[in-house]
């Protein structure tokens, strides 16, 4: 695949004219990275804006020693583009966690192209508009819900969505999925050996779904917590 190529398959990049997306392919870079990779560190300057296409990446919140899983960033997306769109050093380290195969584009580049282009602009937006919605929903599921709540709605979100029962894996570490719930391991493990009583039990990192309507009725999904945030570009004015 091609620079060009990967642009032109960004659904939210559709109405960005071609011509647009020629000239950032002309100037970017496909990186594929191995897990465990760091793509920055906070405080860096951006000198890219990426683009990851497949994959994942961690950005933690570092403090010393310490650090803690802010967000999963899943594809397609770009990461931390605030801080490329500002010309601001990062708040938060990335560090891959799939293999992932990331676009890079300078971000002086990047910048201008925005600042030339509105219909590039109004995908950037529309692209920190969901980033900025996701934040806000994590904000809402660390304030509104005990921890035993939140360990519940996370493993319910995971279920499958049709009847069936099908057990299933974490989808991280343990360490990880406590860290973005803001809990300690020791409490996000208390958290799940009190899940058997809600017909999820956990082994290891098997969750066994003995009754999935029962941790569904405990568990109700909230729409304005959970779910995804789709990426939707910003509508064009009129003339």
């Amino acid at each position: 695949m091609t620079a060009a190529q990967a642009l032109a398959d960004v659904s939210w990049l559709h109405d960005v004219p071609r011509a647009t997306l020629d000239d950032l392919a002309a100037e970017a870079l496909l990186h594929r990275v191995p897990p465990g990779s760091l793509v920055f560190e906070q405080a860096e300057t951006p000198v890219f804006a990426q683009f990851l296409l497949s994959g994942s990446v961690e950005l933690l919140g570092v403090r010393g020693h310490l650090e803690t899983l802010v967000e999963l960033v899943r594809p397609v997306d770009l990461i931390i583009p605030a801080a490329v769109v500002g010309g601001q050093p990062y708040l938060m380290r990335a560090r891959i966690h799939e293999e992932a195969h990331l676009l890079l584009i300078r971000a002086e580049t990047f910048r201008q192209m925005m600042a030339s282009d509105p219909a590039l602009c109004r995908a950037v937006l529309g692209c920190l508009a969901a980033q900025f919605r996701r934040q806000v929903r994590v904000a809402k599921n660390l304030k509104l819900r005990s921890a035993e709540e939140r360990v519940g709605c996370y493993l319910v979100a995971l279920l499958p969505r049709d009847d069936s029962a099908a057990d299933f894996k974490l989808p991280m570490e343990k360490r990880l999925i406590a860290s973005q719930l803001g809990m300690t391991r020791e409490t996000f493990s208390r958290a799940l050996a009190g899940m058997a009583k809600f017909g999820l039990r956990i082994i290891g990192d098997t969750v066994q779904v003995e009754d999935a309507d029962t941790a569904r009725a405990r568990f109700a999904l909230d729409p304005f917590i959970d779910g995804g945030e789709p990426i939707i570009p910003l509508p064009a004015g009129k003339p």
